[in-house]
């Protein structure tokens, strides 16, 4: 099968260019596929972070790519449409994650439907961070889509909501694999400038409102001595708050920060180092940053929203808190460590899950339901 794969791959960075990469090199084994990628997908001035590049030190995954698509240009887009289409594929699979990208991509995708399959991996459908335009974009994006994948119960939900009537099934965000093994543990925590013995909280990712570190800063200040917590990760907008936060945090001194864009390459020396990860987020949809820690086998404690319930509760991965409040995080990470027994289940179960979310399996369900799709309308 010829498979042209239209979003954001090498130089760019994040997770969604993580995702498709996995899924890239998968569908490349048994069939011929093509990478069209963003020549530009955001202006300068509306991108929160320091750099959408990939270091020439990172180990990214390079995928070879045509780059195209610049998003704040239209001629672009009748452009892209056309090398798709005289690529001649037999599908499109687009990866679609915010409304910004809904012009362009739901322009094209509607162009390609007449051609052949057009397949949708949404990663959200509504943001976590929702704006008035949302709903509108994102629907025309889905009006140009065959049919659509979704990677947790939670975004299958919302897609019902925005567009009842579309195709849809729902796999999983399968496990990151790229990253290298675990380093021994005392060798991470020396790189990190650690103190040994601690038990080692991780948060992990790029810092935004809806992730809730303040929230797990505050539940960190009820926890005594012997933990430690680690904060990797770039913030996307003010680290004003939260630096306030731990100056006045009695803990401030167990607070090791990381606040920067986190490379690849460094990614296993913060799981090495860590015992337990902790997602106090106030609202999800599926969580990469659980992929992650499946390869790694570091458990989770994780707040009852979106996805993450079913994900980690559910697999027996890790420990869930009803909401996302401070005391009740702080209660289960005293829980998870009160009880070595709770380690070594979740660990085990973490092993069963790397087998289950493998890309090949995610790769072979997903030609399956392409393949099967006309069956069902």
């Amino acid at each position: 099968m010829r498979i042209a794969f239209l979003s954001c791959f090498y130089p760019f960075r994040g997770g969604i260019s993580q995702f498709n990469a996995g899924l890239y090199q998968e569908l490349g084994k048994d069939n011929t596929v093509k990478a069209f990628n963003f020549k530009r997908q955001y202006p300068d001035f509306l991108f929160p972070g320091k750099t959408q590049y990939v270091t020439k030190d990172d180990e990214a995954v390079p995928i070879e790519s045509e780059s195209l698509l610049d998003t704040a240009n239209p001629f672009s887009y009748v452009k892209t449409y056309k090398a798709i289409r005289d690529w001649e594929p037999d599908l499109v699979i687009i990866s679609y994650w915010m409304s910004w990208f809904a012009p362009s991509l739901g322009w094209i995708a509607r162009r390609l439907k007449k051609q052949c399959k057009v397949i949708s991996i949404l990663h959200n459908v509504i943001p976590h961070e929702p704006r008035f335009f949302d709903a509108p974009l994102t629907k025309y994006f889905l009006s140009g889509c065959s049919a659509n994948v979704t990677l947790c119960q939670e975004v299958s939900d919302d897609l019902t909501s925005l567009s009842p009537k579309a195709l849809q099934t729902t796999l999983f965000h399968p496990v990151y694999a790229h990253f290298g093994e675990k380093l021994p543990r005392e060798t991470a925590e020396e790189r990190l400038g650690l103190e040994p013995g601690k038990k080692n909280l991780l948060f992990f990712g790029l810092i935004r409102e809806y992730k809730g570190l303040d929230i797990l800063l505050e539940a960190f200040g009820k926890l005594d001595d012997s933990y430690s917590l680690i904060v990797a990760g770039e913030p996307y907008g003010s680290f004003d708050k939260y630096d306030a936060i731990i100056k006045s945090s009695p803990a401030r001194d167990r607070i090791k920060l990381f606040t920067r864009y986190i490379k690849d390459s460094e990614v296993k020396t913060f799981f090495s180092a860590a015992d337990l990860v902790v997602l106090p987020y106030r609202t999800a949809t599926q969580s990469g940053i659980s992929a992650v820690s499946w390869h790694f086998e570091v458990p989770m404690v994780v707040t009852d929203v979106g996805g993450l319930k079913q994900a980690v509760g559910d697999s027996g991965t890790g420990l869930v808190a009803a909401r996302p409040d401070a005391d009740l995080i702080a209660d289960e990470v005293r829980k998870y460590f009160s009880d070595s027994n709770i380690r070594t289940l979740c660990v085990n179960s973490m092993k069963a899950e790397k087998e289950r979310l493998s890309w090949k399996s995610f790769s072979k369900k997903l030609i399956d339901f392409s393949d099967n799709l006309y069956k069902l309308q």
